[in-house]
């Protein structure tokens, strides 16, 4: 049975959520694959350096450059000069992870935390879809 997380976000930056996947996984208990799907398309679920700050910064500048708010070409902004900037940061970063799990833990690595990355100027509510692919026998 797939389970299901909500993140409130402040508006736009990284949220780690590393700590409330892991809960999900050892509810799911087993080894396996788990996939994390966002409901979401102006935000991204990424797979990055949790220790430090400066790699979540740079990454914010690096997508910033690639795909700036309020960019006169953009045709879509019904939600504010972010919106088109955000369905595109989505596109670049992705929504969905697949992690290795055994025994109701996450395989990751010593730096590696799972974050939701808001594009959205404004506070939303995320939902993430956690399921199990198991392991064959």
């Amino acid at each position: 049975m797939p389970k299901m997380i909500e993140i409130s976000t402040p508006g736009r930056g990284f949220i780690n959520v590393t700590r409330e996947v892991q809960d999900a996984v050892r509810a799911l208990g087993g080894s396996g694959l788990c996939h994390l799907f966002l409901q979401h398309t102006s935000a991204s679920l990424i797979l990055t350096e949790n220790a430090s700050p400066e790699v979540r910064t740079d990454l914010e500048t690096l997508i910033t450059r690639a795909a700036p708010d309020g960019d006169p070409a953009y045709r879509h902004d019904d939600e504010g000069p972010d919106d088109m900037a955000a369905h595109f940061r989505t596109l670049l970063a992705g929504h969905e992870l697949s992690i290795p799990m055994a025994e109701g833990h996450l395989m990751l690595g010593t730096w590696q935390g799972v974050f939701l990355w808001e594009h959205r100027a404004h506070p939303h509510r995320r939902r993430i879809v956690i399921t199990q692919l198991p392991e064959r026998q």
